[in-house]
């Protein structure tokens, strides 16, 4: 990064990065993430022919910002040409995966047990799927709206843990899979149902091998955490921070929301506490991360950001630095 962009305290430099191509927006509950992760994806569809937005928080909150229903398949966004939206389920993508390989109910129960029986594989197939389908859609760049700090850091691990769970599965497959073949055989199944599910389970390796690499190569994927300006959630953001350079994904864009700017003749004590309280941890903040990464402040608004016309209107907050009112 140059000397002159370390203190800039914008989003710019993510969209002036145009070999970009998979940004995760991630923080605790109730810190704006959602309103961040929309906002920036609006910035981008100025800049990028195409831009893919996916939800893989269960609490599904896209359909509530921009207003529209969107479910696990790409839909436009109302108001915007080239950015689309989608919400997945990460937990229901295995039981469709052995749904849709099973062929008589016993041999796909089978199968999930044996799946299942790897900690964590569960979770890391659903993620394969997820980047399989993603992949093969062609967006200049994707933005996911991610879990809370825990999911999400569960969720960037997954690449490992299916590499692991996957040579487990493989090994599995050619020391039991002839006596499933028997078994099936014998209780009427069909004999190569137990093949095609191994072959599917290593199609995903080399995808999730390419999508690990890429997660780890700072000219393609980025991380921007989010917070507001109090104790715990400083700490959280370092602890995320620290996992994720522990993952080796690069992140240097911090978006600090719901910051109080009374005006100079407020008597509101609590507005002037609340203020006091936020610029001390904002100071900490610029402290631990200044030299390495773009500190963005959000302002606490006085009205819900929903619709894509507000969304538009804040999203402008993420490349012009926000200005408060001196009254």
């Amino acid at each position: 990064m140059a000397e002159d962009e370390k203190f800039e305290a914008t989003l710019q430099n993510i969209l002036d990065q145009k070999t970009l191509k998979w940004i995760f927006c991630g923080t605790q509950e109730l810190e704006g993430k959602t309103t961040t992760s929309c906002s920036l994806a609006i910035q981008l569809a100025q800049v990028r022919e195409s831009v893919l937005l996916i939800s893989t928080d269960p609490a599904h909150n896209l359909s509530d910002a921009f207003g529209q229903k969107f479910s696990k398949d790409a839909t436009k966004v109302n108001g915007f040409e080239n950015l689309y939206a989608m919400e997945i389920d990460p937990t229901s993508a295995i039981q469709e995966m052995v749904e849709q390989s099973d062929s008589n109910g016993m041999m796909g129960s089978m199968m999930q047990d044996l799946a299942f029986a790897i900690p964590g594989v569960d979770e890391a197939m659903s993620f394969a799927e997820i980047m399989k389908h993603v992949k093969s859609m062609e967006y200049s760049v994707i933005v996911f709206d991610t879990a809370p700090t825990g999911h999400t850091l569960r969720f960037l691990s997954f690449p490992t843990v299916l590499e692991k769970a996957l040579g487990k599965l493989s090994s599995l497959g050619s020391r039991f899979g002839p006596m499933i073949t028997q078994m099936s055989s014998m209780m009427g199944g069909e004999p190569g149902s137990q093949e095609d599910m191994f072959a599917k389970l290593e199609s995903m390796r080399a995808v999730i091998t390419e999508v690990n690499s890429q997660f780890k190569d700072p000219e393609k994927t980025t991380f921007v955490c989010v917070c507001i300006s109090e104790f715990l959630s400083l700490y959280e953001t370092e602890r995320l921070v620290q996992e994720l350079t522990a993952y080796e994904i690069d992140t240097h864009n911090i978006v600090v929301n719901q910051l109080l700017f009374p005006n100079k003749s407020s008597n509101c004590e609590f507005c002037t506490v609340r203020h006091k309280m936020q610029q001390k941890y904002l100071t900490e903040a610029h402290e631990l991360y200044d030299e390495f990464f773009h500190i963005v402040q959000l302002p606490l608004l006085t009205e819900e950001v929903r619709g894509p016309e507000k969304l538009k209107e804040f999203s402008t907050m993420l490349v012009e630095p926000y200005m408060p009112s001196q009254d």
